[in-house]
């Protein structure tokens, strides 16, 4: 809540709400962020920005304050939808009609290599990528149907993102920087069946224009000591919180030997054919510990289940399902 905002963005609801003050103390209460209340005005606080709720004579007033245009145009786009879904419209300042969705950036497919028999690894470039080496693991790769002129998300005149529907919806998978520099980032495919990303990845995209959504989904855990689970779809993430991890860190991976490339030789690094099976053996996690576990959505609750059952706290893990 400390950090300097220097942009903004104002809205009007042009009526008196209480539905909007419980619908933002409700948002708060699912994000689990801080919501900070006085009987003038309501402020939720998120991704280093300010949502504040000021409650004037006959309308509301939606103040939202940040360090990056680009989370303002998040934070707008999560709050228009927020206030429709109990009917109310809010009316924006300063809306970039149809300029593209906050946090898009288009990039050009530079190479794509074989990494191991089960990874290829993409390389993109743009004037953007050092926005997504910086605090956060991951992006959404948008990519449009093949054959297809894309059609990229744009900002509409409700302060919402438009997206592409029917022909032209686009396919909007999660992936985690592997490494970047310059005006370039790496990322990694797993190689399975049925997968459009694979699919575009072998068609030889050189050349190609595609968009990039982020950055998000978080950061390394600061921990004395890590503890790192995952599958194939997770080695990516753990590989990169590896090079990022300041304390002691551990992972284990349920990988194929073929697969696991440069972790191979880390000693850090152990493999497993059970997941939960090495979950459990972990020592009980102590004061300074953090669990990050990460795989199949159904290992993921057994874990998460088994985490709470030793009484670890919320905030000293984190279990995310990668597919299933």
């Amino acid at each position: 809540m400390s950090h300097i905002r220097h942009h903004r963005s104002t809205g009007i609801i042009p009526q008196a709400s209480g539905a909007a003050v419980a619908a933002l103390k409700a948002r708060a209460a699912a994000w689990d962020v801080p919501l900070v209340e006085t009987p003038e005005q309501l402020s939720m606080f998120v991704w280093d920005c300010e949502l504040r709720l000021k409650i004037e004579a006959d309308s509301l007033r939606i103040d939202l304050s940040g360090p990056e245009a680009r989370l303002i145009g998040i934070l707008r786009d999560s709050a228009t939808e927020l206030f429709a879904e109990v009917g109310l419209s809010a009316k924006w300042d300063q809306l970039d009609v149809g300029a593209l969705a906050p946090g898009l950036s288009l990039m050009r497919v530079e190479a794509v290599t074989p990494l191991t028999p089960g990874f290829i690894r993409v390389r993109l470039s743009g004037a953007d990528a050092p926005r997504f080496g910086e605090r956060s693991l991951h992006f959404r790769l948008l990519l449009p149907p093949e054959g297809r002129v894309p059609v990229w998300p744009r900002i509409a005149e409700t302060g919402r993102t438009a997206w592409p529907e029917g022909e032209d919806a686009l396919h909007r998978p999660v992936y985690t920087v592997a490494a970047q520099s310059g005006n370039w980032l790496d990322f990694d495919i797993f190689r399975h069946e049925n997968s459009p990303t694979c699919d575009w990845a072998m068609s030889n995209p050189v050349g190609q224009e595609v968009g990039i959504l982020g950055p998000g989904g978080g950061w390394c855990p600061e921990a004395d000591r890590l503890w790192l689970f995952g599958d194939e779809t997770a080695l990516p993430a753990i590989a990169r919180m590896l090079d990022l991890a300041r304390g002691q860190v551990r992972a284990t991976l349920c990988v194929q030997p073929e697969d696991m490339g440069a972790l191979a030789g880390d000693a850090r690094v152990g493999r497993t054919d059970d997941l939960l099976a090495a979950l459990s053996g972990l020592p009980e996690p102590g004061e300074g510990d953090f669990v990050w576990f990460a795989g199949p959505a159904e290992q993921v609750r057994a874990a998460r289940k088994h985490l709470l059952s030793l009484g670890v706290a919320k905030k000293d893990f984190m279990s995310a399902a990668y597919w299933g």
